[in-house]
């Protein structure tokens, strides 16, 4: 195991950790916030032990994933406007639940966590299925085309998992005002795949016979 690694991983999960807190705790007035609490068991125990075995079994991805710096200026924007978008849903749960605007019942959460944790399942599989796998829009030394796989019926399964993720993700916090927001991960998420989309038709061999194999980009029969 590389200490390096596990230093900077572990140091980047606390602070995820705390900021997510932040943004849910300060706005709900106090800890006494249940949904705010299982959203962050569901969030943050699957990271851990994704995390743990990324570093015994896939070292050097998820060294790429924890020093990844987006060199698109299109991609800054939409990095940005990520994280308007959480903070903001973030917020929104937790003003929610203090002032008890619109409460759902618990059925509604049960669904939602099963949903989200489908999501991370997914998202998983995709980070097995492709070593290539960055957070930033590039195209690596020797990558070449995967088409088999979730990466056969669609072009983009690693966000199709973060689709899943995001908007399962205001209604395990309790808050509709939260899933609105969220919404506007789709328009985001478009605007990412745009223009990856075209860096790898001009840098990846072979990715334009795969996106005539491969017709979907995010949800099949859909997108």
């Amino acid at each position: 195991m590389n200490k390096k690694i596990f230093i900077q991983a572990f140091t980047k999960f606390i602070f995820g950790f705390l900021i997510i807190a932040l943004l849910l705790f300060i706005p709900a007035g106090g800890l006494d916030y249940r949904n705010g609490w299982l959203f962050i068991f569901l969030l943050f125990l699957p990271m851990l032990i994704v995390g743990i075995i990324m570093m015994f079994k896939q070292p050097e991805l998820l060294k790429k994933r924890l020093n990844a710096k987006e060199n698109e200026t299109e991609q800054k924007s939409v990095i940005a406007l990520s994280g308007i978008m959480f903070t903001a849903a973030f917020v929104a749960a937790g003003l929610n639940h203090r002032f008890q605007w619109l409460i759902l019942p618990d059925a509604v959460f049960y669904i939602s966590a099963a949903v989200f944790i489908l999501g991370y399942l997914m998202y998983a599989e995709v980070l097995r299925e492709n070593v290539y796998l960055s957070r930033t829009v590039e195209v690596q030394e020797e990558q070449t085309v995967i088409d088999s796989g979730l990466y056969g019926i669609v072009r983009h399964p690693m966000y199709c998992s973060t689709l899943i993720l995001f908007l399962s993700m205001g209604l395990v916090l309790g808050s509709v005002f939260s899933f609105i927001i969220l919404l506007s991960y789709i328009p985001i998420i478009a605007k990412r795949i745009k223009n990856e989309e075209e860096v790898l038709s001009h840098g990846l061999k072979g990715y334009d016979e795969y996106k005539k194999k491969v017709r979907y980009k995010v949800i099949p029969f859909i997108w």
